[in-house]
Order: C-alpha cells, then sequence, then structure tokens
C-alpha cells in the first residue's frame, strides 16, 4: 500500500488530467510521477495544503467519506476581524443551503509562517484580515469558504493543514512524500 502527502500549490487542479478546456490547467501530474495512486477526497483549484492520494482503495474511502468524520484542519485568512459571536456560530454549526454544517473546532490565531501565493491575495487597504484554524469533521462542496461567508467573514485565503494525523507541516509547497 502507498499513501503520500502532497502540498498542494494555489491554482493546481485535484486530479491528473484537465478535462474539458481549451487551456490547459496545472494538474497533480505536473507535480507527483508516481504511477497507481489517485486523490482521497479533493481540495479546490483555488485551495492550498495537503491532499492525500494513495493506491489502496479502501483507505480512499475511509480517509475521504464523511461518515468516518476524519477531522480536517485549515487555516482561513478571511476578511474582516472575527468576533465572538462569529466564531461562536463557526462552533455551534452554521446553517447553509444544503443544511446545517457539524460543530466546528475554531480559534483566532497569529499569522502563520507560509510560502507565498502567485497571485498573491486581494488586499483591501480599508479593511483588515485575521487568520482562524478551522476543524471540521465533513467535507462538503467548499464547506470552510461558505461557513466563513455565512458568518459574515469571506474566506481570501484557504490552506488545509491537516486531515487526521497527517499534516504538511514538514512539507514544501509542491512537494510530495510518503506518509
Amino acid at each position: 500500500m502507498t499513501l503520500i502527502r502532497f502540498n498542494k500549490p494555489f491554482d493546481v487542479l485535484s486530479q491528473f488530467t484537465d478535462r474539458g478546456t481549451e487551456t490547459a490547467r496545472a494538474t497533480l501530474s505536473d507535480y507527483i510521477d508516481l504511477p497507481g495512486v489517485y486523490p482521497a477526497g479533493r481540495l479546490d483549484r483555488d485551495s492550498e495544503g495537503l491532499l492525500l492520494l494513495t493506491d489502496d482503495g479502501r483507505l480512499q474511502a475511509r480517509i475521504a467519506d464523511p461518515k468516518f468524520k476524519l477531522p480536517k484542519t485549515y487555516l482561513v485568512q478571511v476578511e474582516g476581524e472575527p468576533d465572538n459571536s462569529a466564531l461562536a456560530q463557526l462552533r455551534g454549526g452554521v446553517m447553509l443551503k444544503d443544511g446545517p454544517t457539524r460543530p466546528a473546532l475554531v480559534e483566532r490565531i497569529d499569522d502563520p509562517v507560509l510560502w507565498s501565493r502567485d497571485p498573491p491575495i486581494r488586499v483591501r487597504l480599508s479593511i483588515p484580515d485575521r487568520w482562524i484554524r478551522l476543524t471540521i469533521s465533513e467535507g462538503r462542496n467548499r464547506q470552510v469558504r461558505r461557513m466563513t461567508a455565512a458568518v459574515g467573514h469571506p474566506t481570501l485565503r484557504l490552506v488545509r493543514w491537516s486531515i487526521g494525523d497527517w499534516s504538511i507541516a514538514d512539507l514544501p509547497i509542491g512537494a510530495w512524500r510518503a506518509a
């Protein structure tokens, strides 16, 4: 069995081929030259950070399936300064169009030391931004972005830091290693 951790850069698709566009976009094949592995879950093109890949279908399902409630932790740069009320809403679960989310763990954090993003986020001088650490145990489409927007703080940058016990703490952007 093979399991690898990949620190996915911004603007890279979480698949090995790009189907359906005239201009080629960056894919996993631009970074990973290990045959037979497939992503265990997804990470949106405009998100960065940990993506697990494996050649074991059962492990892939266990990592990706929300019924196993594997915690996923994100470092999220949001617009504005989330107050205690906004954080309490995230902790209690947020109502989205597709139903309520499970409660999340969330805390304000100091600006993390991360690689620079290309292109950088849009900075507005009149509106501050803040980093939070958010841990969820489900994985709906664009869930973290929708949660922060629902409490009035749109996501500017999203970095998945860990899934369960696996993290990117020692992994440079664009690199992969055996888990």
